[in-house]
């Protein structure tokens, strides 16, 4: 056997962990503190639980009525920029090739951060899923369906599915490159990332807040699910803050600028299913005719006919 200084030296010889090996600081790995490793661990289960109630609905209803396939894009789309945000940092990248010299389970703390992001974004991705096999189909012979143009249809359910999952490869692409071609323009990658991400998720809630607000109900979003995530969110960016500090501002400051988005969504929300005229019936209704955005009633409906269908000889009591 070698010396074992030469050898390690030899483990970063890769350009991606080149620049890193320099000067590694692993010290925060081989003591990561109970109270950080803990409440870092709780983070991650709390991230997968906390989507858990609106996958449990979409299944339930079996559909995704309410919830606004431009929010799905945007959401998906932010969390694979906030990935790739995540494993590009200069942090991360001197944890990973820390894994090198330090334990299994100081390893692992090194890699909390990473999941932690990586649970949220394949959380989305299972929402997305979701999203598109309830996505209300439109009835060839519903009547209504006219009146109804300007609702998303399936076939926008499926270009957006299909522009995520092509985005998350290109992203999966082009972060490899540079880290094998140009590692020293990682944080600079990185940090358009983020700040990329930080545009799409401060736009993410704003067609949420739209849909909302225009069919005056909650429809299948799950309010549990974001009475569990925006304080969770503030939770999150505090332990992202004090793991990457000040130089990691583009990923930490992307959960707070969602935490106030959401926050407000959630309060829209909590009103139409509550408190509004329609409280109670945010989810009673046929999925070829979703409820009226203007709030009125069905009779209102009914009389805009007759249409094809209509009987001739009708009832007249």
């Amino acid at each position: 056997m070698g010396n074992p200084q030469e050898t390690a030296s030899l483990l970063f010889q890769h350009p991606y962990l080149k620049m890193y090996s320099s000067n590694l600081q692993c010290g925060h790995l081989v003591s990561p503190g109970a109270i950080n490793f803990g409440l870092s661990i709780l983070i991650v289960l709390g991230i997968l639980v906390s989507y858990l109630p609106q996958l449990i609905r979409i299944a339930t209803l079996r559909s995704s009525f309410g919830i606004s396939p431009y929010f799905v894009l945007l959401g998906t789309s932010s969390g694979t920029f906030t990935f790739a945000n995540m494993v590009s940092q200069r942090q991360s990248l001197q944890d990973i090739a820390c894994c090198k010299d330090v334990s299994g389970l100081s390893c692992f703390a090194g890699l909390l951060g990473i999941l932690q992001v990586a649970a949220q974004l394949l959380s989305f991705f299972a929402i997305l899923i979701l999203f598109v096999i309830f996505f209300p189909r439109e009835s060839q012979t519903n009547p209504r369906s006219m009146a109804q143009k300007e609702e998303p249809t399936y076939r926008t359910a499926l270009v957006v599915a299909g522009i995520c999952v092509v985005h998350a490869a290109v992203m999966l692409i082009v972060t490899l490159a540079v880290g094998f071609r140009q590692p020293s323009s990682l944080q600079s990658w990185s940090n358009f990332c983020g700040v990329t991400a930080a545009i799409l998720s401060s736009i993410q809630y704003f067609p949420q807040i739209y849909t909302t607000l225009r069919l005056r109900c909650v429809g299948s979003l799950s309010i549990p699910m974001m009475c569990i995530q925006t304080p969770g969110a503030l939770v999150w960016a505090g332990s992202l803050a004090a793991r990457l500090g000040s130089k990691g501002w583009s990923t930490w400051g992307i959960l707070i600028v969602t935490a106030c988005l959401q926050g407000t969504l959630l309060v829209l929300s909590v009103f139409f299913e509550y408190l509004g005229p329609n409280k109670g019936h945010s989810h009673d209704y046929n999925k070829d005719t979703p409820p009226s955005r203007s709030g009125e009633s069905n009779d209102a409906q009914d009389e805009e006919g007759p249409y094809e269908e209509t009987p001739l000889l009708q009832d007249s009591r």
